[in-house]
C-alpha cells in the first residue's frame, strides 16, 4: 500500500511539473499550481491523495500539441506507468481476498457463539435440574428435622428457578422425575406455609418474642411478605395494647396531688407514642434485612391502627376526666352571649390548656418521626422504581399521617383549645385591668406587666403545641386583644385628662397613663428574674421562640409564610400604640407643662432689652431672666424624670423644647431691643440652648434655628448688614425666616429706621 502511495505521488509530481511548464510557456512567468510540491510531499493517506488529485483535475491546464514536447523535456521524473497499473491491480486482488477471508471467519465465529450459548443453556438446565433434585431431597430432610429455616431456603431456591427451563425439562426424557420433584416441592411448600403460620400464631399467643422473630424471618422466603408483616404487627400490637392499658390504669388510679397529676393524660399518651417509636426503631433492621427496603410502611400501617385505638381511649378519658367538652360549651356561650350568667374562671382552664398543647406536641413529634423513617425507607426501596410508584408511595404516606385517627383526635382537641385559649386571654387581661394597682417608685402600674405577660404566655403555649394553625390563630387573637381591649383602656385613661393641681398630681397622671403606654410598647418585664435588662429578657424570649419553631414546624416555606403574615399584623399593632403614646405625651405637654412654662417665658417681657452699657453690665453680673428660667425648668423636669422611663422622659423633653422655642419666639416679637439688648438676648438664648442640650438626646438646635437667626439679626450694627447674610451671601446658612419676618425682627431694634428697613431688597 505504501509503495502504491509513493508511486501515485510521483505521478502527481509529473502532473504539477507539466502544469507549471505550460504556465511558464504561456505567461512567461514563474506561476505555480495551487497545489504546491511541499503539499504533495506531505501526503501519506490515500484519501488525501484522491482529494488533491481531484483538485489538480479541476485546475488542469489545456495543453496544445506544440507545447507537449517542451513540457516532457522539462519533466525530471518519469515513472513507469505500466508498473503502477500492475501494482494497483495486485493490490485490488489482495483486498478482495482479505474481504472474503473475513466473511468466512465471521461466519465461523457466529456459529461458535451460538454453540456456546446453547452449551450455557444446557449447563443451566442441568444445574436447575440438579437444584430441583437437591431442593426436593433437602426440604424433606429439613422438615423431618424441623429445621424450618433450611426448609424455607430450599423452597425459596425452588421458587427462584427459571420456570421455562423446568418446563423444557418436563418435555424431555426426564419428565417423570421432574414432575415427581415438582409435586414433592409444591406439597412441601404448602405444608411449610401452614406450619410456619401455625407456629407463629402459637408464639404470638405465648408471647414468645424469640420464636415470633424466628418464624417472622421465614415468611419472606416463602413469598409471604405482606402476611408475615401483618402477623408480626399483630404480635407487636398486642404488646402495645397491653402496655398502653396498664399505663392508663396507673394514671387513672394515681394520686391527684402528685407533681405530674395535671399532665397525666399527656404523659400517658407520650408513653404510648414513645413505645411504638421504640418498637419501630428496634425492628426496622430486621424488616430491612429479611423483607427488603420499602416494606417498613406496611408494618407501620398495621401498628398505627393500634396506636389510633389506644390514643383514642386516652383522649376519651381526658375529655371525660377534665370535663373538656363542658368547659368548651361554657366558654362558647360566654363569648357568644357576653351577659351569660354561667361563666368559668380562667384559672380553671389553665392546666387543661397546657395539657392539650403537650399532647398535641407529642403527637406531632411522633408523626414527624414516622415521616422520617418511612420516607428514608421509600427512598432506598424506590431507587430504581418509576416515578408513578414513588408518587403512589408518597400519597400513601401523606394519607397515613394526615388521616389517621390520632391526627384527627388532636385536630379536634386543638379546635376546642383555640376558643378556650382566647377566652382565657381576654378574661385574664380584663381581670388584670380591673385589679390594676400602682406602687410608689414603680414606673408602671400592675396591669401592664400582667396583661403582656398573659399575652406572651398564651402565644408561647400555642407555640409549644407544634400546630402552625393553632399558633397563627392565637397570634391573631392576641393582636385583636391588644388593638381593641387593651388599647381602649389606655385611650379612656387619656380621655380623662391629666390632673395638674400639683406636681404630685402630675406625676401620678404620668405614671398611670403615659408610662403605662410606653411599657405596653416594651411588652412589660415578663418575669425578668435573673436577667439584667429588658433587652436581655426579649432576646431570651425570642431565642426560646426560635428553638420551639425549629423543633415544632421545621423550615417549610408555607409554615414560615403563615407565621410572617400573622406577625406582620402584630407588628402593625405597635404603630397604633406609638400613635396613642404620642397623643398622650402631647396632651401631657399641653396640660401639665405648658401652663407652667408659659408664665416663665412671659417674664421675659418684664426684663427690658432696650438697655445701655450700664444695664448690660448689671445683667451680666445678675442675670434677670434666663438663669431663673433654667432653674424652674430643672425643678419641673426633675419631677417628671422620677416618674418616667428614660425614653418617655426624653420624648417629653423634646416636646417641651418645641413648646419653649415657639412661646419664646412669640414673646420676642412683643419686645424692643437696643444694640446691647440684642447682644443680651443672644447670650440668653445660647445659655438656654446649652442647658436643653444636656437634658435630652434630641437635636434641639434645629428647633431653635429661627430664634438663633432672630438673635443674629438683633445683633446687627446697621440695617444693610443683613445683606451680608441674606441670599447668595448666606453660604451654608438656610434661613428659616421669611423676608417679611426678617423686616419684622429688624423693626424690633429701636435704632433702625423704618425707611432703611423698607428699602431692603430681600
Amino acid at each position: 500500500m505504501q509503495e502504491l502511495v509513493t508511486e501515485v505521488t510521483c505521478l502527481m509530481f509529473v502532473w504539477v511539473n507539466m502544469s507549471e511548464s505550460v504556465a511558464k510557456k504561456r505567461s512567461g512567468s514563474s506561476g505555480l499550481s495551487a497545489i504546491s510540491r511541499e503539499t504533495i510531499e506531505n501526503l501519506t493517506e490515500l484519501d488525501d491523495l484522491e482529494r488533491v488529485y481531484q483538485q489538480l483535475c479541476d485546475e488542469e491546464i489545456p495543453f496544445s500539441s506544440p507545447d507537449l514536447p517542451h513540457v516532457f523535456t522539462n519533466v525530471s521524473l518519469r515513472p513507469n506507468l505500466q508498473l503502477i497499473e500492475g501494482d494497483a491491480s495486485q493490490l485490488s486482488g489482495m483486498i478482495t481476498f482479505t474481504c472474503s477471508l473475513a466473511e468466512n471467519v465471521s461466519s465461523k465465529v457466529r456459529q461458535l457463539d451460538l454453540a456456546k450459548n446453547r452449551l450455557y443453556q444446557a449447563i443451566q438446565r442441568a444445574d436447575d435440574i440438579l437444584d430441583l433434585k437437591f431442593c426436593t431431597d433437602g426440604v424433606q430432610t429439613a422438615l423431618w428435622n424441623e429445621d424450618y429455616e433450611q426448609a424455607a431456603a430450599h423452597v425459596h431456591r425452588y421458587l427462584s428457578l427459571d420456570q421455562s427451563v423446568i418446563e423444557l425439562s418436563r418435555q424431555g426424557g426426564e419428565s417423570s422425575a421432574v414432575d415427581a420433584s415438582l409435586a414433592l416441592l409444591q406439597e412441601a411448600e404448602q405444608r411449610l406455609k401452614t406450619l410456619v403460620k401455625e407456629r407463629l400464631d402459637q408464639a404470638i399467643t405465648a408471647g414468645d418474642l424469640a420464636q415470633v422473630e424466628r418464624f417472622f424471618k421465614i415468611f419472606p422466603l416463602l413469598g409471604l411478605h405482606d402476611e408475615g408483616l401483618a402477623r408480626f404487627a399483630q404480635y407487636l400490637c398486642t404488646q402495645v395494647a397491653s402496655k398502653a392499658e396498664e399505663n392508663l390504669l396507673l394514671a387513672l388510679g394515681g394520686d391527684l396531688g402528685e407533681r405530674r397529676a395535671g399532665l397525666m393524660f399527656a404523659d400517658t399518651l407520650t408513653l404510648l407514642l414513645e413505645g411504638i417509636a421504640r418498637i419501630i426503631e428496634t425492628h426496622q433492621p430486621i424488616v430491612e434485612t429479611y423483607y427488603g427496603p420499602g416494606r417498613l410502611y406496611t408494618l407501620i400501617r398495621h401498628l398505627q391502627v393500634e396506636c389510633d385505638r389506644q390514643a383514642e381511649k386516652i383522649v376519651d378519658k381526658f375529655i371525660q376526666q377534665r370535663d373538656y367538652h363542658n368547659k368548651f360549651q361554657i366558654v362558647q356561650n360566654s363569648m357568644i352571649r357576653s351577659m351569660s350568667t354561667e361563666k368559668i374562671e380562667p384559672r380553671e382552664l389553665d392546666p387543661v390548656l397546657l395539657e392539650v398543647t403537650v399532647m398535641n406536641s407529642r403527637a406531632e413529634l411522633y408523626l414527624r418521626f414516622l415521616r422520617r423513617r418511612i420516607s428514608a425507607d421509600f427512598e432506598v426501596g424506590d431507587a430504581t422504581a418509576p416515578k408513578s410508584t414513588m408518587q403512589e408511595h408518597q400519597q400513601g404516606l401523606e394519607k397515613l399521617l394526615k388521616h389517621c385517627l390520632l391526627s384527627r383526635n388532636m385536630q379536634e382537641l386543638i379546635g376546642y383549645y383555640i376558643p378556650m385559649e382566647e377566652y382565657y386571654m381576654r378574661e385574664t387581661v380584663n381581670k388584670a385591668v380591673a385589679m390594676d394597682t400602682y406602687e410608689k417608685g414603680q414606673l408602671t402600674s400592675s396591669m401592664v406587666d400582667d396583661s403582656f405577660y398573659i399575652v406572651k404566655k398564651c402565644i408561647s403555649r400555642a407555640l409549644s403545641s407544634s400546630s402552625i394553625d393553632c399558633l397563627c390563630a392565637m397570634i391573631n387573637h392576641a393582636t385583636s386583644v391588644l388593638e381593641t381591649d387593651f388599647r381602649e383602656v389606655l385611650y379612656n385613661k387619656l380621655r380623662q385628662g391629666f390632673p395638674a393641681t400639683t406636681l404630685q398630681d402630675i406625676q401620678r397622671g404620668v405614671s398611670s397613663a403615659v408610662s403605662l403606654m410606653h411599657s405596653s410598647l416594651q411588652q412589660g418585664k415578663f418575669n425578668t428574674l435573673g436577667i439584667e435588662s429588658a433587652e436581655d429578657a426579649k432576646a431570651s424570649f425570642l431565642n426560646d421562640c426560635a428553638k420551639l419553631f425549629s423543633q415544632g414546624f421545621g423550615s417549610g416555606e408555607q409554615a414560615q409564610a403563615k407565621i410572617d403574615s400573622c406577625l406582620s399584623d402584630l407588628v402593625s399593632t405597635s404603630s397604633k400604640f406609638k400613635d396613642l403614646l404620642q397623643e398622650g405625651l402631647t396632651e401631657l405637654n399641653s396640660t401639665a407643662i405648658k401652663p407652667q412654662v408659659k408664665p416663665w417665658i412671659s417674664n421675659f417681657l418684664s426684663v427690658s432689652h432696650n438697655i445701655e452699657e450700664e444695664e448690660f453690665n448689671e445683667y451680666e453680673a445678675n442675670d434677670p431672666w434666663v438663669q431663673q428660667f433654667i432653674v424652674n425648668l430643672e425643678q419641673l423636669m426633675a419631677e417628671f424624670k422620677a416618674g418616667l422611663s428614660p425614653v418617655i422622659y426624653d420624648t417629653l423633653t423634646g416636646l417641651m423644647t418645641s413648646l419653649i422655642s415657639l412661646e419664646l419666639e412669640k414673646t420676642v416679637f412683643k419686645c424692643t431691643f437696643s444694640r446691647l439688648g440684642g447682644l443680651q438676648f443672644d447670650k440668653e438664648l445660647r445659655s438656654l440652648v446649652a442647658y436643653l442640650t444636656t437634658v435630652t438626646t434630641w437635636t434641639i438646635r434645629d428647633k431653635f434655628a429661627r430664634l438663633t437667626q432672630m438673635g443674629t439679626i438683633l445683633n446687627l450694627e446697621r440695617v444693610t448688614e443683613i445683606l451680608d447674610y441674606w441670599g447668595p451671601n448666606s453660604g451654608p446658612l438656610t434661613w428659616r425666616l421669611t423676608p417679611a419676618e426678617v423686616r419684622q425682627v429688624l423693626a424690633l431694634r429701636i435704632d433702625f429706621r423704618s425707611e432703611d428697613i423698607k428699602r431692603l431688597r430681600l
